[in-house]
């Protein structure tokens, strides 16, 4: 059988985002249409992210941030965030070389707190392994919400003895788990929903927000293309007003 062939995806025309952000929703939304359980969506969810990451690259994303797991998510059935761990322990495994083969450089955003030992150690030697890389940086928020992003900061800057006279934005970004990167250009939700779940409430501030009715397994390569598209066609003036 032959090879499906991609198709030709020009964006010479765009500029494309430095730094794009995904919500991954609609995982289980995605399987219950089709008469599986939520674990059969998170994994479909998972084989999607390779998809996506080779899209990265190929379109020349040099930052991707993928919402994986919050801390809200504690709260979903056990043996749902049971199968999600095992998933994530599955894609280290499985996915760690070909990242690396591909230049992937990965950070982790969140707590490794009360994440089973087993899984924090893939998790840290994955950090190791690509730490040098520099094609593409992913940045896995894992234990994430924004909120205990930012109470995490101000104890840092407490341990630290900041100045409250010494506080500015740029200080504030030093101590988030995004320090040294750019603010994301462009944030996608799929599975059409329109708000932004506690993720990157500090660093989106000025992003440009792009939804997609699609769930997240069925977001692939012509649907980032197209969210690019669109966010060539926003005005960007963070605040401010165009001079004509």
């Amino acid at each position: 059988m032959a090879l499906r062939q991609k198709k030709p995806l020009d964006l010479t025309p765009y500029k494309v985002p430095e730094h794009i952000a995904i919500i991954m929703d609609g995982n289980g939304r995605w399987a219950r249409r089709r008469g599986l359980p939520r674990v059969a969506g998170h994994r479909a969810g998972a084989e999607n992210l390779r998809r996506i990451i080779n899209a990265c690259v190929e379109f020349g994303v040099k930052i991707l941030t993928i919402y994986a797991f919050s801390t809200e998510n504690w709260g979903r059935p056990e043996s749902e965030v049971r199968g999600l761990m095992k998933i994530f322990a599955r894609v280290l495994d499985q996915e760690l070389d070909d990242l690396h083969a591909q230049g992937v450089c990965l950070h982790h955003l969140g707590d490794l707190t009360g994440v089973e030992p087993g899984l924090q150690e893939k998790v840290r030697n994955a950090l190791e392994v690509t730490k040098n890389n520099d094609r593409l940086i992913l940045n896995v928020a894992f234990n994430y919400g924004g909120r205990a992003e930012i109470l995490h900061a101000m104890r840092q800057m407490l341990a630290d003895n900041v100045s409250p006279d010494d506080l500015t934005e740029e200080l504030v970004s030093r101590y988030l788990f995004t320090r040294g990167l750019p603010d994301p250009d462009l944030v996608i939700r799929t599975s059409g929903e329109l708000r932004i779940s506690n993720f990157l409430i500090w660093q989106a501030a000025y992003s440009e927000y792009y939804a997609t009715p699609a769930y997240w397994p069925d977001f692939g390569r012509e649907e980032l293309y197209e969210a690019i598209v669109a966010f060539n066609q926003r005005d960007r003036r963070f605040g401010l007003v165009n001079q004509e």
